[in-house]
């Protein structure tokens, strides 16, 4: 038994409530158990409890062992000097508050199946990647679909944070603020702090100023990421070093302290690559945001993304290295990558902070218009029975794998109180 699990017992009344007593025998009547309170202070608050003939209202506090109370330091807190009862798992110790008075102590252990306890130990202790593996899917496809919108919502809230955080930076500047959360995305998950700094040191009014001339961009993208400082033989590669040494004087710009990694990553994602491709993108575009803001469909955004980098770069991967004819295009993938890392959660953050719920609702429905991602995690769910019908389905059971299985959150989670109260 922990806290949390006695909390979750409690909160939803999952133990017998006929003929419940305190452990000094009076009858205790529970009509509202109170609401879970996750800061500081009493772990339910506003709960009504009938002892005999007197019907209380007040905080409820719960401790697997009474004794715990002392071992919490309550007794010198204020913030618990109006329990009505306590809820222990084991009673251990007659507790008394701070004006003396013995507190009411409800004990649970003999009052809860031991089916529940069994399932939250196997859920506890297994070492499958999904906990509740053993009994998926558990819900039914309604209950499912709730809860994966569920999901979504809290992982876009959760993207919206570090957004705001830009929004702040770029004094509300929403086309600055997509700059760097696309910037952010072209490096993925290897390279992301990396060209995030270089966007926010490349600013989308000094690109503006360059968008007809590519190989300005891209000097200017190369030379903040540090990869313009060497010796080149390659006529394109030395103009290129020569633009950038021009604009950084004339703009006082130095690299970034940390140049992208190129070490075990596919030729088709090297930085040199994803920064030429943003080069091209900004010089064929005319405000970022605004574009995605009046998008009406994904397909428009794919269209939009549509991009193929400068001609030198159909011969390269890199500034050195020559290679067969290959045009560099996004790719299909790619681009979903962009939508759902970028497009998405910057629409749905400018709803929230606009209170518009129409571009909420387009990030969703932009999520729903996307094919499901495929990998090692979709793959477990849908072993087991989930459906993955869309994007919005496979980022939620992502993030439900995530935020929820690795850290055992299973009495937070949709599936998990389903099992047990089962």
């Amino acid at each position: 038994m922990n806290e949390r699990l006695l909390q979750f017992i409690w909160q939803f009344r999952y133990f017998d409530q006929s003929s419940l007593l305190t452990y000094d025998g009076q009858p205790i009547q529970i009509i509202n158990p109170g609401n879970l309170n996750r800061d500081s202070g009493p772990d339910f608050s506003a709960a009504k409890i009938k002892i005999d003939d007197t019907l209380w209202v007040g905080n409820v506090e719960l401790h697997v062992c009474a004794s715990h109370w002392h071992n919490h330091k309550h007794s010198a807190d204020t913030n618990y000097s109006n329990i009505i009862l306590h809820v222990v798992w084991v009673n251990d110790e007659d507790i008394f508050d701070n004006n003396h008075y013995k507190i009411p102590t409800l004990e649970l252990q003999s009052s809860v199946t031991k089916i529940m306890l069994e399932r939250f130990n196997h859920l506890m202790l297994t070492a499958d990647v999904i906990p509740c593996a053993f009994a998926l899917p558990v819900l039914n496809e309604v209950a499912w679909l709730s809860w994966k919108e569920k999901l979504i919502a809290e992982r876009l809230h959760e993207k919206s944070s570090l957004i705001k955080q830009w929004l702040a930076l770029t004094n509300n500047n929403w086309e600055e603020v997509f700059w760097i959360s696309l910037c952010r995305s072209f490096g993925m998950k290897v390279n992301a702090d990396v060209f995030e700094q270089i966007a926010k040191t490349v600013p989308v009014m000094l690109l503006a100023k360059h968008k007809n001339q590519i190989h300005q961009l891209e000097a200017l993208l190369l030379g903040q990421a540090g990869l313009l400082d060497e010796a080149f033989d390659d006529d394109y590669a030395t103009m290129l070093q020569k633009e950038y040494l021009f604009l950084s004087k004339k703009y006082s710009l130095h690299p970034v302290n940390k140049k992208p990694a190129f070490l075990r990553m596919r030729p088709s994602n090297f930085p040199t690559l994803r920064l030429v491709q943003l080069a091209m993108l900004v010089h064929q575009s005319n405000h970022l945001f605004s574009t995605i803001k009046s998008a009406k469909r994904a397909a428009d955004i794919f269209r939009w993304f549509d991009v193929t980098a400068n001609d030198f770069w159909n011969y390269h991967y890199t500034l050195k290295d020559e290679t067969a004819h290959h045009p560099k295009t996004l790719g299909k993938d790619f681009i979903k990558h962009i939508i759902i890392n970028t497009v998405v959660p910057v629409l749905f953050t400018y709803g929230i902070e606009k209170k518009e719920d129409a571009f909420k609702e387009k990030a969703l429905n932009i999520l729903m218009e996307l094919e499901p991602e495929q990998n090692a995690i979709t793959t477990q769910w849908k072993k087991r029975g989930v459906t993955n019908q869309n994007a919005l389905h496979s980022q939620a059971l992502i993030f439900l794998k995530n935020n929820y299985c690795n850290k055992k959150l299973c009495l937070e989670c949709a599936v998990g109180v389903k099992l047990l109260k089962e």
